[in-house]
């Protein structure tokens, strides 16, 4: 399959199932002993404490991908970290549906797990993606940026 490491994409257009069958083609996955998945879904409270209708994600996909590659090759140069993924869907979701999809294979259930943590904290904190939440009570753009998270 020889998907990219990182991507945006509209809904649909890549699955775990996708990414967990590619990082396991990899040529250096024999060195794994692990293979851990995260997926961001879209949360039925919302912020502001009202049901979640829905949530509206942007990017600005050219730097969006620079960053996630910039995290996928700080990772990938960790001891222990065989291969990464990380995935994020743009474009209106509903309550349940995938946001983020991380999966990381490494050598150890430690590697995958301390690589996991900082990739989805980094990706929330540095990639240009924005959600707009739609709530039973309004709506308004969440924020991510210095420190500030859901």
């Amino acid at each position: 399959m020889d998907m990219t490491r990182v991507g945006v994409h509209k809904k649909g257009e890549v699955s775990l199932v996708d990414l967990i069958r590619d990082i396991r083609t990899g040529s250096d996955v024999y060195k794994a002993g692990a293979i851990a998945c995260f997926v961001g879904i879209v949360r039925g409270v919302a912020k502001d404490g009202g049901k979640t209708r829905k949530v509206e994600l942007e990017a600005h996909k050219e730097a969006a991908v620079r960053s996630l590659s910039k995290i996928v090759s700080d990772i990938l140069n960790r001891p222990g970290v065989v291969d990464i993924r990380i995935h994020h869907n743009i474009g209106e979701l509903g309550v349940g549906e995938d946001i983020v999809y991380i999966v990381v294979a490494g050598e150890h259930r430690e590697d995958v797990f301390r690589a996991m943590r900082d990739a989805i904290e980094r990706l929330k904190r540095e990639a240009p993606i924005w959600k707009k939440e739609y709530s039973t009570l309004g709506e308004y753009w969440v924020s991510e940026v210095e420190g500030v998270s859901e």
